[in-house]
Order: structure tokens, then sequence, then C-alpha cells
């Protein structure tokens, strides 16, 4: 009898050390579902290149309205490019510039007029325009999905750092909940 206690505590500590573990993970509610996080791992979502697509012509649809041919880069979460698009007679430096500006506001979760306008008004953030890939001109916003960046969006050609800010904010996909701001 006494030998089957010390075989069945061998057998019960791995459901032991199991319990334990599960204790360490967190649950967190998404709409009516529950993900699970680890230290280690978390859930993240993609900007897909339909998405991409959409956005491009929301905001060539607003550069349209104000007599505007612009270029366009969308950028995932990494800052890789997912779409380049250059309008007709734009000059090809703009396309380097939207990229630059796609990748300013998905890096610092910041609009790049906002950030260029802080970091002039702040001695102490003034040398953020010194790093290489930012570029602190209107027309980047940083794209927005179930409170992630999941990428970036960047505007030139558009007639000024006001022109080129309104057609990237007015690329948001709200029914899908992609948002720019």
């Amino acid at each position: 009898m006494f030998y089957k206690l010390p075989l069945l505590l061998l057998l019960l500590i791995p459901t032991l050390s199991l319990a334990q573990a599960r204790k360490h993970e967190s649950k967190k509610q998404i709409g009516t579902d529950y993900q699970v996080q680890t230290p280690y791992a978390i859930e993240t979502h993609q900007l897909t290149l339909e998405a991409a697509l959409q956005l491009t012509s929301r905001a060539r649809a607003t550069a349209k309205s104000l007599n505007k041919e612009v270029s366009i880069a969308i950028l995932d979460a990494s800052g890789q490019d997912i779409l380049l698009t250059r309008g007709n007679g734009v000059g090809p430096h703009n396309t380097e510039a939207a990229r630059r500006k796609a990748y300013t506001s998905l890096s610092t979760k910041t609009p790049s007029l906002q950030l260029a306008r802080n970091a002039r008004a702040n001695a102490d953030t003034q040398n953020l325009a010194n790093l290489p890939e930012l570029l602190l001109l209107g027309g980047g916003y940083p794209i927005w999905h179930k409170g992630q960046v999941i990428g970036g969006i960047g505007v030139a050609g558009g007639g000024g750092p006001e022109n080129d800010d309104t057609i990237a904010k007015s690329a948001a996909i709200e029914d899908a909940a992609i948002l720019i701001h």
C-alpha cells in the first residue's frame, strides 16, 4: 500500500507543474473571445494588401478633390513597404518622402506634422530631425487597429504639409476599424 503513494505522487507532479505554469498566463477579453497572452508572445494584427489598396484609393480620392497628384506609401508595422504609388507628374523625390513620413509616424506612433511641430517647439527634441529615417514633415500617420499600430501611411506632393496631412488622414477605413489618428 505504501509503495502506491510515492507512485501516485510521481504521477501528480507534472499535473501540478502545469497548473502553476497556467497561473502565469493572463487572459484578456476582446469582444466575446478571450486570448491568452504569455510573457513571451502577443497577438498582433497585420495590414493586408487589400487594406493597403483601399487606404491608397481613399487618400487618392481626397487628393483628386483638391486637384492634387501625390505619392502614397503604406508600410506594415515593421516598417516594410506594402505599397508605394506615385501620381502622374509627381516628382520622384516624393515617393521616398512619402515612405519616410509613413515610417516616421508608425515608428513614433505620432502624426508626422504633430511630431514636426512638437520637435520645433522643444529644444530637447529638435535633434529628431537628424535621425536618418525620420522625416518631420506633414503627411504621415500611424495606422491603428484594435489599439495597435499595424502600419503607417505617408503622403507627399500635395502642395504643402497641411494638404499632405489632410489627404493621409482621410484614408481611414472606419467600418473595418482601421483608423488613422
